[in-house]
């Protein structure tokens, strides 16, 4: 997957094929009531992230978001909004080499219908296609989520030519704005990817495996503090931003994997505009990062 590029011109056409425009609800942008069975962990064996001829030092950056009720008008704000940003930025600049997205949706193993949605990685106006696919479920309150689901859908079932042929990291971002449970249980494990596990993995151990081939970052949407026990898990590797500047989440993400990729700090935050710049300097400056290694308990 991966080819062509993402173009604003190309979501202005996507929105108009939809009807949409900055007005539109929710329920208006986000039709499906049901997973769709093309984003479905169960029946998905691999996504591949390869080079080609037109992209050929390929970037995989998955981006998983909380769509739980607790996020409510937030992921669907940053699903709408940030993201679409994110991928004007990233296609139409030489910040981040040769970009592939995958989307993912994030809630709760123990209690939603689908507690994981993954896309395709994709270079081209197919990435907002399938996001705006997506089932926001909209399930649950503010408790502990699986984001770690993620961490497992990197480990056992993705392909990047990125790490397979350079030995150079892909990158993972999850964004909520809950803790999340410390386990992942062999049960809720066959229930949303179908595959066979004898024991529960700890919340540490899939940190540790999806490291090995991803860059691990989680955005907490808080004003105040971070996730205790996902502070525990990936110290360094969070950031906060308050709800209200998550139209900021562009800047955060890239300036991310700029500070991954060797960039100074301040290199980093003098880059952006006034008011981004006070958001990526405080969403940044607990990061720790040694390039490349895998994390460790």
């Amino acid at each position: 997957m991966g080819r062509g590029s993402y173009t604003a011109s190309d979501w202005s056409r996507l929105r108009k094929s939809r009807s949409l425009d900055s007005a539109s609800s929710a329920n208006q942008i986000f039709l499906k009531n049901e997973m769709d069975p093309r984003f479905d962990p169960r029946f998905i064996a691999k996504r591949e992230a390869r080079d080609s001829e037109e992209h050929p030092n390929s970037t995989p950056i998955m981006i998983g978001v909380d769509v739980t009720g607790s996020m409510g008008y937030l992921s669907t704000q940053i699903i709408k909004e940030s993201l679409n940003e994110l991928m004007q930025k990233l296609y139409s600049s030489n910040l981040v080499q040769d970009p592939q997205l995958l989307f993912a949706a994030i809630g709760d193993a123990r209690t939603d219908f689908a507690p994981l949605q993954v896309t395709q990685f994709e270079s081209d106006i197919r990435i907002a296609e399938q996001l705006l696919d997506l089932w926001i479920e909209n399930r649950g309150g503010d408790a502990p989520e699986d984001y770690q689901l993620l961490w497992y859908f990197a480990k056992y079932h993705t392909d990047i030519d990125s790490f397979n042929k350079r030995g150079k990291k892909g990158y993972c971002f999850t964004i909520g704005d809950a803790d999340f449970h410390e386990e992942l249980e062999a049960d809720s494990i066959s229930k949303v990817f179908g595959d066979k596990q004898k024991a529960d993995l700890s919340s540490k151990c899939l940190a540790e495996m999806a490291s090995e081939q991803y860059e691990i970052f989680h955005i907490h949407i808080d004003g105040n503090s971070k996730p205790v026990i996902m502070d525990n898990i990936i110290p360094g590797r969070i950031m906060v931003v308050n709800k209200d500047m998550v139209r900021y989440l562009p800047e955060i993400i890239i300036s991310a994997i700029q500070i991954t990729n060797g960039m100074d700090k301040k290199a980093v935050v003098d880059q952006w505009g006034d008011m981004a710049k006070k958001v990526v300097a405080r969403a940044i400056s607990d990061l720790c990062i040694v390039s490349g290694s895998t994390i460790k308990f």
